[in-house]
């Protein structure tokens, strides 16, 4: 059986396997991208550069294409691999063989959209933070970065047509949701727990991990803490879908808003970032709290009542 190679084998020899497994899947799927793409966008070869410069717009279709690809190589492949491997189940090692129940899914929602004004402050004190005059080059150095990634991400969501919307939903809302979920909550998160025998800074340390794959200093701290909120998710719940929910919601956010109207989407970055805790703010917070506490409670309540009905069965075997 293949999951028996790894089972039982030490942790730095498990997270060396990731690491590879990471590294052939993207290697793989972007060069399985890169063939592909020829045909279907007429790519030259010769200057394949040129076909990934983002400020040509002509490009934009190609490297979405490219996109969805690295992002199914690099997370959601290793992934399956690393769960097959590691148990021989993949269903049971993510934890994504049930569906979560209708009023966690509502809630799990509801706290994404309630979210967005607290999402947006945080983004600003982030974005507020100044570095000593002997760092100034590297605080220039980041904040272009950040403006080079503002205006690609800029690119990458607009959409002319519904079926551009759809396109971009797939890439930059479901793609990334599966993927990064399965992968910082559904691999790294259970190994930071085989590691330290503590849930809570396994969900911190692949909630950082998540953050900083990002590589957006700006958009550290609301991003890691989006990162140990779908992680506490998980932990509550023991199923993946939920966090793969949250994120997807998150992210389709700015994708519909794009869509809809420009301005809708800067104006929905703007809310709760008024100077103090204002209405919106306070009012986000509130929800966030009490949605959060609802949904521990029903998870609370399913699982009793789960264990209560099949008392034979050992539900916490898996549970991260």
């Amino acid at each position: 059986m293949i999951a028996e190679s790894f089972k039982n084998a030490p942790n730095f020899t498990k997270f060396i396997f990731i690491l590879f497994s990471i590294l052939v899947g993207c290697v793989f799927f972007v060069v399985i991208g890169i063939l592909i793409s020829i045909p279907i966008f007429g790519v030259n070869i010769n200057d394949f550069s040129g076909s990934l410069n983002a400020s040509n717009p002509a490009n934009i279709s190609v490297l979405k294409f490219l996109q969805a690809f690295y992002s199914i190589g690099m997370f959601i492949f290793p992934a399956f691999i690393i769960a097959l491997f590691f148990n021989g189940k993949i269903g049971e090692y993510l934890q994504i063989k049930k569906i979560p129940s209708p009023l966690s899914i509502v809630f799990v929602c509801l706290i994404m959209f309630f979210a967005l004004p607290l999402i947006n402050y945080l983004m600003l004190l982030n974005q507020s933070i100044t570095f000593p005059a002997s760092m100034a080059g590297l605080e220039t150095e980041l904040k272009s970065l950040e403006k080079e990634a503002e205006v690609i991400s800029g690119s990458f969501l607009k959409a002319n047509s519904f079926s551009v919307y759809l396109a971009n939903m797939l890439v930059m809302a479901v793609i990334p949701a599966i993927g990064e979920e399965f992968m910082f909550r559904g691999i790294f998160q259970r190994m930071f727990k085989d590691w330290t025998k503590n849930i809570h800074i396994a969900i911190w340390l692949a909630a950082i991990l998540f953050s900083a794959m990002h590589m957006q200093f700006y958009g550290f701290i609301p991003r890691m803490l989006l990162g140990a909120f779908f992680g506490y998710l998980f932990y509550w719940s023991g199923n993946l879908w939920l966090s793969v929910l949250a994120h997807f919601v998150n992210n389709s956010i700015a994708v519909t808003a794009f869509y809809l109207n420009g301005e809708i989407a800067e104006k929905a970055d703007k809310i709760g970032t008024d100077k103090g805790i204002n209405a919106a703010l306070f009012f986000s917070i509130l929800m966030v709290l009490l949605l959060i506490y609802t949904i521990i409670k029903i998870e609370n309540e399913k699982r009793i009542k789960t264990n209560f009905s099949e008392p034979k069965l050992n539900h916490d075997e898996n549970k991260i």
